[in-house]
């Protein structure tokens, strides 16, 4: 499932956009949706990766047996898209460039998996060292 994530995040880099991929899985592997951090791209601040993947995953009555999968700890924001549609797990790659709300999510019962993938970190921290200035764009510095 992270490789999934982690191509979307490559995908990103790609199109001139900053490298974080997410998907959405039910637990038992279907993937329903995935996507990347479209914000430059798309010159919009609320397409984050785990954003992308949940609308191009649709709708759904009950988010409780899904499974988010990122490559990086999830922002407040995203943090937040879990938490606001109870999805039932997080899958993380790495939370070296970013620490985000996991923690968070974690206390409130979300099942929280970090997985220190070497390649999602240096995949980021190789866009902070060229980009940094649109890298604090993102996560607003």
């Amino acid at each position: 499932m992270l490789a999934r994530a982690r191509d979307e995040a490559r995908t990103g880099l790609a199109e001139g956009g900053i490298p974080i991929g997410a998907a959405l899985f039910t637990r038992t592997g279907q993937l329903l949706g995935a996507g990347h951090n479209r914000r430059v791209q798309d010159d919009d601040a609320s397409l984050h990766a785990e954003t992308d993947a949940f609308r191009r995953a649709g709708r759904r009555r009950d988010y409780a047996e899904t499974v988010m999968v990122t490559t990086l700890s999830p922002c407040w924001y995203c943090s937040g898209l879990v938490r606001q549609f109870n999805i039932g797990a997080v899958v993380i790659g790495e939370a070296t460039n970013f620490h985000g709300g996991h923690e968070w999510l974690a206390s409130l019962g979300v099942e929280v998996l970090l997985l220190d993938d070497p390649e999602c970190t240096a995949l980021l921290g190789e866009f902070i060292r060229e980009r940094p200035e649109l890298w604090h764009e993102d996560i607003g510095l």
